[in-house]
């Protein structure tokens, strides 16, 4: 996190509350821009924009007019837990036939046939 953001915040940011993964959301204290409030985020470790869950998200884009409450935030039985995106990381998804998972891959099963244009 940079020194002129985190003075920004202290000088022109409002918090407006914390997520599940202790992000902290501001919006501006005084002068809006093109009649908008500035929202935006801090987060906790790094700078992980697929760390905000869904409601902040929303909020932070100016789909919802007003803060979240606690009720916006309930996770119903049907949702899965947000998770943030794993690319890059050691945790991403390789296929078996990856060169980091040893590169081998099955066969060709000989089931493909090419296509060719009928000649006139």
């Amino acid at each position: 996190m940079k020194i002129s953001t985190v003075l920004f915040t202290w000088f022109k940011g409002e918090l407006v509350g914390k997520d599940i993964f202790s992000n902290r959301y501001y919006r501006s204290k005084g002068a809006k821009l093109n009649n908008r409030e500035r929202r935006w985020v801090l987060y906790k470790s790094d700078n992980d924009p697929s760390s905000v869950p869904p409601e902040w998200h929303a909020w932070l884009h100016h789909t919802c007019g007003a803060p979240l409450t606690e009720g916006a935030a309930i996770i119903r039985p049907w949702q899965k837990e947000h998770l943030p995106n794993p690319t890059g990381t050691i945790a991403s998804y390789l296929p078996s036939g990856h060169d980091f998972q040893g590169g081998n891959r099955a066969p060709a099963t000989g089931d493909y046939q090419s296509w060719t244009p009928d000649k006139p």
